[in-house]
């Protein structure tokens, strides 16, 4: 036993996994006990006033909050134990860990901050840890997706530095009672949404801000499992159910989010890296949320967000699995031979994620994806709209199962070449997470979301579960055995870079960014290093020396002037005595 406490002390990720646990073991019965009284807390502590505006730090702990750390704090937790085996050999590993803790800390500071003010420093601090997160391999590759990461993200601290300054017109930053000081219909409560929606797609990345979160693929796996399961994609997703008492039915986020889905399914199914089809997947689920939340059905999103954190996360857990066991590939083409022959582990929850993910009966992804389907089935809504869910369901079924296909069907790879799996470090989180990818969506659904029945036509199931589902396995063996190569030429060139892409939403992105890159380089050039120097402290320097140095070549500033001066002011005093 001592033993085993001394390697826990002097292991960082087990040390740093423990603490997150422990959050774990105080947040989840508390948030029980919370939602069964109907109650919260609220500690309040007041730094000073201005004019009619107090400084807070508030924060606010409810069944909703401390359900949500919960599950941040315990993917936290089982993926500080996967890196230490996944990362072991990495020579920064202080900095690693460093690094995913205060990611962890922004995340909390915003899950529990219903004050703008203060959920503004948890939301700067996910866009700057998670810049240092992805340049983290401090390749050219990272560096581009780092720069396009932080730079979107920044574009949402602004709207956020924006309705901070707009809220003083309404009373105060405490967004918990926003909606006591102003009835429902005002103008300056729709800019403060309008505001704060904006800032939330930039972090959900929805259309046109989609374009960085596939290239924050280029972060290590376990960094990649954090930020696209339960973190930086999902600040946005979770400030606005927050703040739904203000959206409604808000049409312009609802028809973004459907663009969204649309794009990010149609681009998964023809994406070939590993990482990229699951970041694709993660846009899609977040674009179903933000449906939902525009919708109304801010319970049925924030359900839906909790269970794909955990079987998001064990997605890419599994993934950096492959990947660490096949010298790095991520194509999945490269990924056949017997894959799943030599890591069967792995291999079996790989899968019980992606039917997850598909919404396959009695996982985790059926009990919220059902639910919002059949939700929507009886809404008074338009049958694009519906459509289009629809269709993102299916499309999901599609990627996933052409990704399977391709890492166990094929007889051709490096499945032959794999490493065995890891270590109990490695496959153990994994497990844990598997087992509570299984129980996590009739958990909630028995216990937190409001009893919902509801009974479709036979027809309307059928269609989706036998007409849609053998369709989409049509067209995925379609896709996989007899669809032609990309080519760079001609019409087919354009269309297959139009859908891999995004719609141009990467090039356009870049081609957004750069022109202001190029005028901070040329601000940099011509003010601050030119100009501004040439005219502050730089001139003042020169102009002092210079003074300094013909005083000193009269010897006004030697000895000999200092003592003429002394004897000067002396003889000059005596005859003024004499005098007078």
């Amino acid at each position: 036993m001592i033993h085993l406490v001394h390697v826990f002390m002097n292991n960082k990720f087990y040390m740093y996994s423990g603490l997150l646990f422990m959050v774990v073991m105080i947040n989840l019965p508390l948030s029980v006990y919370l939602y069964m009284t109907s109650s919260s807390i609220f500690i309040e502590w007041e730094v000073f006033n201005m004019m009619t505006c107090s400084v807070e730090v508030i924060f606010l702990f409810d069944w909703m909050s401390c359900g949500f750390a919960s599950t941040v704090c315990f993917i936290s937790s089982m993926i500080m134990v996967y890196s230490s085996y996944y990362m072991a050999d990495e020579v920064y590993v202080s900095r690693f860990v460093a690094l995913v803790y205060l990611f962890v800390l922004s995340m909390l500071l915003l899950i529990y901050s219903p004050n703008i003010l203060s959920v503004l420093l948890g939301w700067d601090g996910l866009g700057l840890v998670s810049y240092c997160l992805v340049i983290f391999y401090q390749t050219s590759k990272s560096a581009a997706a780092g720069m396009i990461t932080v730079l979107t993200n920044r574009l949402g601290d602004i709207a956020i530095l924006l309705s901070i300054t707009w809220a003083v017109n309404l009373g105060g930053w405490n967004f918990m009672f926003l909606q006591l000081s102003l009835e429902g219909g005002s103008w300056m409560m729709a800019l403060l949404t309008a505001l704060l929606v904006f800032a939330a797609i930039t972090k959900s990345a929805q259309i046109p801000f989609s374009a960085w979160l596939p290239a924050a693929m280029a972060a290590p796996t376990p960094v990649s499992a954090l930020v696209h399961s339960s973190t930086l994609v999902t600040a946005g997703v979770y400030l606005l159910v927050r703040f739904h008492y203000t959206l409604g039915f808000n049409l312009y986020l609802l028809i973004l989010a459907v663009f969204t889905i649309f794009m990010s399914g149609v681009a998964a199914v023809f994406e070939t890296d590993l990482k990229k089809v699951i970041a694709l997947s993660t846009l899609s689920q977040l674009g179903v949320m933000m449906v939902t939340l525009s919708s109304g059905m801010v319970d049925l999103a924030f359900f839906h967000l909790v269970s794909h954190a955990m079987f998001k996360s064990l997605l890419f857990l599994c993934a950096g699995g492959f990947i660490h066991s096949n010298i790095s590939i991520q194509d999945i083409r490269l990924m056949g031979g017997g894959l799943g022959l030599y890591m069967p582990l792995t291999s079996v929850m790989f899968l019980g994620s992606s039917l997850s993910l598909c919404g396959f009966p009695f996982l985790a992804g059926f009990y919220s994806k059902d639910l919002i389907i059949e939700c929507f089935y009886g809404m008074e809504s338009n049958f694009l709209i519906f459509f289009v869910l629809i269709l993102a369901t299916l499309l999901t079924f599609m990627y996933s199962f052409r990704l399977l296909f391709y890492m166990y069907a094929t007889p051709y790879g490096v499945g032959l070449n794999a490493h065995p799996e890891g270590g109990i470090n490695m496959v153990g989180p994994m497990i844990f997470l598997f087992f509570i990818s299984l129980v996590v969506g009739s958990y909630i659904v028995s216990n937190y979301h409001p009893p919902v029945f509801l009974m479709l036509p036979l027809v309307s199931k059928l269609f989706l579960m036998v007409v849609g589902g053998g369709l989409c396995l049509g067209i995925s063996i379609y896709l996989v055995n007899s669809a032609p190569e990309y080519t760079t030429k001609g019409v087919d060139g354009v269309i297959s870079y139009f859908i891999t892409s995004m719609w141009f939403l990467a090039g356009l992105a870049t081609s957004y960014f750069t022109p202001s890159l190029y005028v901070g380089k040329k601000f940099l050039k011509f003010l601050d290093q030119g100009w501004a120097e040439e005219l502050g402290a730089q001139g003042l320097h020169k102009v002092g020396a210079k003074g300094s140095f013909y005083l000193d070549m009269w010897g006004l500033v030697g000895v000999k002037g200092y003592l003429f001066l002394f004897y000067g002011v002396v003889l000059v005093g005596l005859l003024y005595s004499l005098m007078g």
